[in-house]
């Protein structure tokens, strides 16, 4: 069903709204969660790596309540099945028929918590629903619901009783994030917090919903991109199969991923155009985890992340001029789209 598209203006409003409210709770990661916003607006995955005690499942769960949709969270494990994700026939002795029971994957935004603790097995039963919207259970196609989205979390210092995500599966999250550890203030800030409420428990409010979200969605496939962004795009993907330390590059899903992602982050700034700062700001979020470091390189403790930080800087940026008068949100001019 096609939703109606939302004007620029009202996306990057609602887009604010809903980072506000989150924010209420889950304190020192706007930028992450703008970002994983994004993603979401442009119709992807996010993966949150980083070590336990961050905030990341609560930034999920915090996500999900403020946009409005189902949540589900599956804790991975080691026993997990992949009927335990997707659902099963059961035997109804009543009727002597197989009926289906979905699984926790037929929700809004579903939550794989600890991603890398379960077999490859059970990770590959999602390449399905994240690629497809869809999962095969005895032969039969099942559709998932309008949005669907998929948030996981992991764990990247642990290695006993692990399984590490394949390129595969990595390649279905449009970006990998990092929360890394907060600031003095941001921590002294969560534990205020924590003591002003007199409970646990952290209530967010709902800001938009479903119908709502496909619109901000619509809106945001609505902006056309400047074709020198377009190559700009591509010519850094293609500097990651160059990297004499890369011996898997990233591919066209990686460009993809990196314009879509970029044009999103400009729509919640209120622009309708995308500038060479939008594709820096989520180089690294789109890029690091689609490329595999040859064996020298890995050796030697290099981290993806340097790379296509090394690419960015050494990519030539298109002098990107926005044809048009500025976006105006929230009564300030946009800055204009020159590098």
């Amino acid at each position: 069903m096609t939703s109606t598209a939302l004007s620029v203006p009202e996306v990057a409003a609602r887009g604010r709204a809903v980072l506000d409210e989150v924010g209420t709770v889950v304190v020192g990661m706007r930028e992450p969660l703008r970002v994983a916003l994004a993603a979401i607006l442009a119709g992807g995955h996010v993966l949150f790596e980083d070590v336990p005690g961050l905030g990341k499942t609560l930034a999920a769960r915090s996500l999900a309540t403020a946009l409005g949709l189902d949540f589900r969270r599956v804790q991975c494990t080691p026993d997990l099945l992949p009927s335990d994700l997707t659902g099963s026939s059961v035997f109804d002795p009543a009727t002597a028929t197989f009926a289906f029971r979905p699984g926790p994957v037929f929700t809004g935004l579903l939550l794989a918590d600890e991603i890398n603790r379960t077999a490859p097995k059970t990770q590959s039963a999602l390449l399905e629903a994240m690629a497809e919207r869809q999962v095969t259970v005895d032969g039969t196609t099942y559709r998932l619901a309008e949005p669907f989205h998929v948030v996981a979390t992991s764990n990247p210092v642990e290695y006993e009783g692990t399984y590490p995500l394949p390129e595969a599966q990595l390649d279905r999250f449009m970006v990998r994030l990092a929360v890394g550890y907060p600031d003095r203030a941001a921590e002294v800030d969560v534990l205020d917090r924590r003591l002003a409420r007199r409970r646990e428990h952290a209530d967010v409010r709902q800001v938009v919903d479903a119908v709502a979200l496909r619109q901000m969605q619509a809106g945001v496939e609505a902006v056309a991109v400047d074709p020198d962004v377009l190559g700009y795009c591509v010519d850094l993907a293609a500097a990651t199969r160059a990297h004499a330390a890369v011996e898997v590059g990233a591919s066209p899903r990686g460009s993809q991923a990196l314009v879509l992602v970029a044009r999103a982050l400009a729509v919640l700034d209120g622009r309708d155009f995308v500038a060479p700062e939008d594709v820096k700001a989520v180089g690294v979020a789109t890029l690091a985890h689609r490329i595999s470091l040859s064996p020298q390189a890995w050796a030697t403790g290099l981290a993806p992340q340097r790379v296509v930080t090394e690419v960015l800087g050494r990519t030539p940026v298109p002098p990107t001029v926005r044809r048009g008068e500025p976006v105006v949100a929230g009564g300030v001019a946009a800055r204009p789209g020159v590098e």
